[in-house]
């Protein structure tokens, strides 16, 4: 698990504000412009952008300029990241619930 640690912890920061994960779920439909994606927020254009540039810093999204737009598109395999973390914590907590289980429905552990 360590050798994807500083990446996921990344991931997890940018994740952590609703606004980002907002963000991401709006891009999870295609992409969009800075423009498309800032309308709906109360804050202010610079403000927004500040999250642009840490869910890009995190490698969840990638920009691209064109004239003056520039345009945001989701890194689905970033998201990877977390589904193989959770998955793992997943087998860890249900084996232990197994043995929990068996613990209390086995007579003979009980002794």
């Amino acid at each position: 698990m360590a050798h994807y640690s500083e990446a996921l912890d990344g991931v997890f920061t940018a994740l952590a504000d609703p606004t980002r994960r907002e963000v991401v779920r709006r891009l999870g439909r295609g992409p969009m412009s800075v423009g498309d994606l800032a309308r709906g927020f109360p804050m202010t254009l610079p403000s927004f952008m500040k999250h642009v540039r840490t869910l890009e810093a995190n490698g969840l999204i990638r920009t691209a300029k064109a004239g003056r737009v520039r345009t945001c598109a989701l890194r689905r395999e970033r998201l990877a990241l977390v589904d193989d973390w959770l998955a793992e914590q997943r087998r860890v907590w249900e084996a232990r619930t197994d043995r929990l289980e068996q613990f209390v429905t086995d007579p003979e552990e009980q002794q």
